[in-house]
């Protein structure tokens, strides 16, 4: 019969702990009226207890701190800390000690031993300690490796390790939304959700633009002189609630008049978030570089740099248009205008714009008459390209609103 050896003991032990903040005191508050049976002996014990808060002792949350009695929650963004200890039980030294401690992920493997330099030798009853730190930057499963190597006072070579695997899990759920202006303004809207089971105070959410953007952010308003927050002086995100972040992006003119206009898929930016849990527990995360769709404009892009919002009946007003070649090829352009019913252009038809090479942009400025009142919608205009014989036509450019003038009568 075929007996197995015993199973060697190790001369060390080795022990990992996750350091986390403490907690404030819960407790659940029994209290009763003064006219029930126990009177107000339950009340008494409370202002008794040492642990809850003088003069609110019905809170659930008292004055004392307690010491996290289980693994807990890791989110992405957080800061892993661990205390790893190896303790020497026997009665020999042991000799060339090295603890290696390795973070495994689903795609790769981190080393975060803050020495790779062996332990000359331990004595009895002695122990080796050492901190860790990780940002964590991926969700899933994670598996902490510590290995333990070391020489018995035998020359005996022993090396042992452990796993201790957990879970890093997403603590905001990010949308983003894109809004193309008529101008060459973007507008992104981020919409952060607080997925998690605690509050969050939001210490910064910023849009770090790519080099082909500047950003204005639209989260504050001007109040007697002072910029104030439109989320208002609380910056807390309850579970489960969604905050909306505005932002407007122009490109920089050195893009924009290098390629004329931003054509295509584009980079622009990243978000860049930081909040606080529990006791000022820190948390960062950064989006992946966002991108957009740049519209098309076809050949000819027709855009407005100036209109009136308002405009007086049968009264010309002007408007300036802005007309970018957006092909690879040279154009001759002829402008045509065409009266509608509501609204008249006053000027020739016909006219000659001369030619326009790729990238390359010239205002026009233009006047128009409304004989009708209201809501008027300004269309008939024409660009022709005389080289390929081929018309753009422009409708519905813009909409101006049309009230009568006011007239002064005289006694």
């Amino acid at each position: 019969m075929e007996v197995n050896p015993p199973k060697q003991e190790h001369l060390l032990a080795l022990k990992v702990m996750r350091l986390t903040k403490p907690t404030l005191f819960t407790n659940i508050p029994v209290t009763c009226e003064e006219k029930d049976l126990p009177g107000d002996l339950f009340n008494q014990l409370m202002r008794d207890d040492p642990s809850t808060v003088n003069g609110a002792e019905i809170l659930m949350l008292g004055e004392m701190l307690t010491l996290p009695q289980n693994f807990g929650n890791i989110f992405l963004g957080e800061t892993f800390s661990s205390y790893i200890s190896v303790h020497n039980d026997s009665n020999q030294v042991v000799k060339d000690i090295l603890v290696k401690a390795d973070l495994q992920t689903s795609s790769q493997r981190l080393n975060l031993s803050a020495s790779n330099a062996a332990v000359a030798e331990l004595k009895p009853d002695c122990c080796i300690d050492d901190v860790i730190h990780h940002e964590v930057k991926e969700i899933g499963t994670h598996i902490l490796v510590c290995a333990v190597s070391y020489t018995t006072q035998g020359g005996e070579k022993m090396y042992f390790r452990k796993f201790f695997k957990f879970q890093v899990l997403k603590p905001l759920d990010v949308k983003t939304k894109f809004y193309n202006a008529e101008t060459d303004e973007v507008f992104l809207e981020a919409q952060i959700q607080n997925i998690t089971t605690s509050p969050m105070f939001m210490e910064k959410v910023s849009l770090e633009p790519s080099i082909m953007y500047s950003v204005t952010e639209l989260n504050s308003v001007n109040q007697a002189g002072e910029c104030v927050s439109t989320f208002g002086s609380r910056a807390y995100l309850q579970p489960m609630d969604t905050r909306q972040y505005l932002y407007c992006l122009k490109p920089k003119k050195e893009f924009a008049e290098k390629a004329g206009i931003i054509k295509g898929v584009t980079v622009i930016g990243k978000l860049d978030i930081v909040w606080k849990t529990n006791l000022g527990e820190r948390g960062r995360l950064q989006t992946s570089q966002l991108q957009r769709m740049a519209p098309g404009y076809g050949d000819v892009r027709l855009s407005l740099e100036a209109i009136p919002d308002t405009v007086n009946l049968e009264e010309p007003f002007h408007i300036t248009c802005k007309i970018t070649n957006c092909s690879e090829r040279t154009m001759d352009l002829v402008l045509e205008i065409c009266d509608t019913s509501s609204v008249h252009w006053c000027g020739v038809s016909g006219r000659q714009l001369g030619k326009l090479h790729p990238s390359a942009s010239l205002g026009l400025a233009l006047t128009l008459l409304s004989s009708v009142q209201g809501l008027q919608s300004v269309s008939g205009l024409r660009l022709t390209d005389t080289f390929l014989k081929r018309t753009y036509e422009y409708d519905d450019i813009a909409q101006v609103c049309v009230v009568s003038s006011a007239v002064k009568v005289e006694n």
